[in-house]
């Protein structure tokens, strides 16, 4: 029988479950360093009996875990993001905060601009919600705003959906004069932007940020700690303007309910003793090292580098058809993520997104090389 293409959901699937033991550079995640204390510490910081009791007998306030939200507030302020806790909704994970802000925003057949190439999982879920998905060429300085432009006067999105920070897959950040010229178009043809910052805990300390220049005006902002700490904790945020959150809260607790109390708890834990920042900045340093290892692996195969490698990822030309490519290494154990994944209208491409992240170490503990090794 023939084997199934190399998809958005195969690749959601690979994430949560790998066939062999042999490196997955399509991956989306960091591997977990030396974060194995500071979860189990937290948790058993914010589970006394009497608190453990709590948590279990009634659900989690509407919004989310109160301390949480004051510690989000704060660590916001940090990136120059200016959002109240009144503004902040804890959710499922970053992909659920996405999916709350298109149910609340749009309608099935309503325009939304997303960045191409663009993470295949964004436009699997858009496409899935009904939506009509207009593709904007991501360049180094940002987007490109001559098509926008004309997006917006042939097609009134109703919506734009952007990472400013290490974008995935090129790992581009935008530059202020690009970021400034795209709000201009949002006041000016009405449309909201959702800013997936997914990878702040990684990013330069002055990266420019849509959501800091607009204070939350037309700018939503969505994060989490899947990709940094935590992936099973499934702790996730938005924050967005005071105008809209009682509707995106609608849509959350018609979806979900409430999220999870102790692990909200935990997350604030983490995050006031220092012990998040701390995580963040060994995963810095270990992933530098890493990259490293990645770009000179991949060169020595005869790959290019179609970006200057940066953040998480690798865009790399191979020179051969990725999607071919990505099913004979599927039937050998490695998953790959080949270039046809991040356009919206799916092509053959010799590009292929690699995960520069160091994999786990062997039990015997010496660390395997990067898992951009191919």
């Amino acid at each position: 029988m023939q084997p199934a293409p190399v998809n958005a959901t195969a690749l959601i699937r690979g994430m949560f479950h790998s066939s062999s033991g042999k490196p997955q550079p399509g991956m989306v995640c960091f591997h977990r360093i030396g974060c194995k204390l500071t979860l189990s510490t937290a948790v058993r910081k914010v589970t006394s009996t009497q608190a453990l009791r709590d948590f279990s007998l009634q659900y989690g306030e509407p919004a989310g875990d109160a301390g949480l939200r004051q510690s989000l507030s704060q660590r916001l302020a940090g990136i120059n993001v200016q959002a109240s806790p009144d503004q902040i909704i804890t959710t499922v994970g970053a992909t659920h905060a996405l999916d709350i802000v298109s149910r609340t925003l749009l309608r099935a057949g309503d325009c939304v601009m997303v960045e191409e190439p663009g993470w295949a999982i964004e436009f699997a879920r858009l496409e899935a919600l009904g939506m009509r998905i207009l593709p904007v060429p991501r360049g180094e300085q940002g987007p490109d705003l001559e098509v926008m432009v004309r997006y917006c006067e042939s097609h009134s999105p109703k919506l734009f959906v952007s990472v400013s920070v290490f974008h995935n897959p090129t790992g581009y950040c935008l530059s202020p004069g690009s970021a400034h010229r795209v709000l201009q178009l949002a006041n000016a043809y009405n449309f909201h932007i959702v800013e997936d910052d997914t990878y702040s805990h990684i990013a330069p300390e002055h990266a420019t940020r849509l959501c800091a220049l607009d204070g939350l005006q037309r700018t939503i902002y969505v994060s989490g700690f899947s990709k940094i700490l935590a992936p099973n904790w499934r702790v996730g945020y938005l924050a967005a303007p005071s105008a809209l959150v009682e509707r995106l809260l609608d849509t959350k607790l018609l979806a979900t309910l409430t999220t999870p109390a102790l692990l909200e708890k935990a997350m604030a834990w983490c995050i006031d003793q220092g012990q998040l920042r701390r995580h963040a900045q060994r995963i810095r340093t270990q992933l530098d090292l890493a990259r490293a290892r990645s770009v000179k692996l991949a060169l020595a195969a005869g790959c290019r580098f179609a970006t200057p490698p940066a953040g998480l990822f690798g865009w790399v030309d191979t020179g051969v058809d990725t999607d071919a490519l990505s099913q004979r290494m599927l039937d050998e154990g490695y998953l790959l993520a080949p270039g046809g994944l991040f356009h919206a209208r799916r092509q053959p491409s010799t590009l292929m997104r690699i995960n520069f992240a160091p994999r786990r170490r062997r039990s015997s503990g010496r660390p395997l090389r990067g898992s951009g090794g191919v």
